[in-house]
């Protein structure tokens, strides 16, 4: 009988790796490249909690963090503008309800764009039926989006540079940026168009998703195309992340990172969606490195919830160069 299973699971796995080929090579070519991102349509309040900020965001699709996205905003003397860039499957608003107002309320100019979204045809997988699910296009694609948004908020603000503050896949989206899309300049960091880079649970090398990832890449190499057929179901950008991927192996092969961007990777013991969770940690000379728990066992955030928890907001102000002193608070798990 578990001879049989496994042969049935094959054939099927099979049959969906040959529609997928087949579904890629006659509906579409290449990617498309994605239209500018646009401006946001309102102001949401501040939120809580990233459940709250997420049910707030299906509803009320394409708003702005308190705080985000005013283009007439002068950053003091001594700062460079903050972008805000989300993770997969979010949206500027729930991934930044928490973190946008108390940044703003610090004196920083703060923006928050949407970035990623494409439809079922251009592998944004089927989550696109939500509306305010983002970041679902290949990396390469949105890193090429973002950077014209960057552009665009350093000619507004009048900076040269901006720092960024990111979440999950956002933080590859910018390094892509960084290495494919002129972001930085190794040769010349004066030219750099970042200064500073905080990355929240970046799935830098990688993740398993907890071995299924790693159980895709096998069957793969076993020559049956299955996160090819992942790529249409869930979306290339979340596919792109999958340890082992074409697309992680060249952002990592050669320099991980820039003279003149300062670097800060913050991390949960307790991520369920980047696993192992020290996989958003690089380890290069000036890399600062923190996980969540060092310091605070009471503070449980996950992937999601640790975007709200005061502990994650006082580590990202201090990396920016504001908190000197990070908070100690309780956080939940999931619900927090």
């Amino acid at each position: 009988m578990r001879t049989m299973s496994r042969r049935w699971v094959v054939a099927i796995l099979g049959a969906i790796a040959a529609a997928s080929v087949c579904a890629s090579a006659t509906v579409q070519a290449a990617p498309k490249t994605l239209q500018a991102i646009g401006g946001t349509a309102d102001v949401g309040p501040r939120q809580p909690g990233f459940w709250a900020g997420y049910l707030y965001a299906q509803l009320h699709p394409n708003s702005a963090p308190p705080g985000a996205n005013d283009f007439g905003c002068t950053p003091k003397e001594g700062e460079n503008p903050v972008v805000l860039v989300h993770g997969t499957y979010e949206d500027a608003y729930d991934n930044w309800a928490g973190i946008a107002p108390e940044l703003a309320e610090s004196g920083r100019c703060v923006f928050a764009p949407n970035y990623g979204r494409t439809d079922l045809v251009d592998k944004g997988g089927v989550v696109t039926i939500l509306p305010a699910a983002n970041g679902v296009a290949s990396i390469a694609q949105s890193a090429t989006q973002l950077g014209r948004y960057i552009d665009r908020v350093r000619a507004a603000t009048g900076s040269a540079k901006v720092d960024v503050v990111s979440h999950s896949q956002g933080g590859v989206v910018v390094r892509q940026w960084m290495k494919a899309d002129g972001g930085a300049d190794v040769s010349n960091p004066e030219n750099n168009k970042i200064g500073k880079l905080v990355m929240l649970a970046a799935p830098n090398h990688g993740t398993t998703l907890d071995g299924l990832a790693w159980i895709g890449r096998q069957i793969n190499s076993a020559g049956l195309d299955i996160m090819g057929f992942y790529a249409w179901l869930y979306g290339a950008g979340p596919i792109d992340q999958s340890v082992g991927s074409p697309f992680i192996k060249r952002l990592n092969s050669g320099r991980m990172t820039y003279p003149g961007v300062e670097y800060t990777n913050i991390a949960s013991r307790f991520d369920e969606v980047v696993t192992p969770y020290t996989s958003a940690f690089i380890r290069s000379a000036g890399v600062r490195n923190i996980t969540i728990q060092d310091g605070c066992s009471k503070d449980l955030s996950d992937h999601l919830t640790m975007v709200y928890s005061p502990r994650m907001i006082s580590l990202v102000e201090g990396a920016l160069g504001g908190v000197t002193n990070p908070v100690c608070a309780q956080h939940g798990w999931l619900i927090g």
